[in-house]
């Protein structure tokens, strides 16, 4: 993740989100939840404008990874291998068909913590922090797409993930698409870019135990001067309880429960929303708001009222 204003971001995510420094230099730092498996969560990059780098995804295994480059290659979209990010082997790196720029790995090294956050429980990554929101894993990343339904056609039938829920327009095009790797309701998002731009971000969630770290979460942003965009409140597509912030190099973060909803079955079917259902607002009737369509990070600053 990008940020203008290097110190102030790092020191959002440290002490407000309470992730750890694993790793930094004078204009980086890898960053960790304390539940995650590997060893770094974010990268945080000091750069001119916010926005998002590099998304990581890990196969399921050597055999997946090489099958996934085979059909990004297949399909006249290939990448180049390189060396991996902290803690990974070879990566394989590629962009979906908005130029987000996407890495494929395998390779992991896992956290090991050392005696001073080293938790009681062997099943946790590390000891659970006692400062800020707390926050447990990364959740998902959305993007903005100029066109979501090539990004969704290429992340479902290259990168094997499946489409749990969807908005479409009366005019049947396809605004927004949730997809999954795994069993969570989704980790993939695209919604639709309305300045037309490519490449864009809308926002990054992290995961935290429970809907009461939300609102704790609130009150520290509201204290710590932290715009806060929108929630906290309850979507009705994925009935994820939210709150929407921008960090102080702008871009937007969202804090969700953990407990969202699975998806379980094998054979689940799309669940598709309307421009009518969408009217009626969140789950409990609050309206979106307009900057959750327009604003994304690079900031498109003369095109993002339109």
């Amino acid at each position: 993740m990008f940020t203008p204003i290097f110190d102030e971001s790092l020191r959002f995510f440290t002490e407000l989100l309470s992730m750890d420094v694993v790793e930094a230099g004078d204009d980086s730092a890898c960053l960790r939840t304390w539940d995650d498996y590997e060893v770094f969560s974010l990268r945080l990059v000091a750069r001119e404008e916010a926005g998002v780098g590099r998304v990581g995804l890990r196969a399921a295994s050597p055999a997946a990874l090489w099958e996934r480059v085979k059909a990004i290659e297949d399909r006249g979209l290939g990448g180049s291998w390189g060396e991996g990010a902290l803690g990974r082997g070879d990566t394989y790196s590629f962009s979906d068909p908005d130029g987000h720029p996407l890495d494929l790995y395998f390779d992991s090294d896992r956290f090991s913590p050392s005696e001073a956050v080293a938790p009681a429980l062997k099943n946790q990554g590390q000891r659970r922090p006692n400062h800020g929101v707390g926050v447990r894993r990364l959740d998902h990343v959305n993007y903005l797409g100029a066109n979501v339904e090539a990004n969704r056609d290429f992340v479902v039938s290259v990168l094997g993930a499946r489409p749990t829920e969807q908005i479409q327009l009366d005019s049947g095009a396809i605004a927004g698409i949730w997809m999954t790797f795994t069993n969570k309701g989704y980790d993939l998002v695209y919604t639709h870019d309305r300045t037309k731009t490519r490449g864009r971000l809308h926002h990054v969630a992290f995961a935290v135990d429970q809907r009461e770290d939300i609102l704790r979460g609130a009150d520290l942003f509201l204290e710590d001067g932290v715009f806060i965009e929108t929630g906290p409140h309850k979507h009705a597509i994925q009935q994820t309880f939210f709150l929407y912030v921008w960090e102080p190099g702008g871009n937007r973060i969202e804090l969700v429960n953990a407990g969202a909803r699975l998806v379980l079955a094998p054979d689940w079917s799309l669940i598709t929303w309307t421009e009518a259902d969408r009217a009626k607002g969140q789950a409990w009737g609050l309206q979106t708001i307009e900057s959750f369509h327009t604003h994304g990070t690079p900031p498109v600053p003369h095109l993002e009222t339109d």
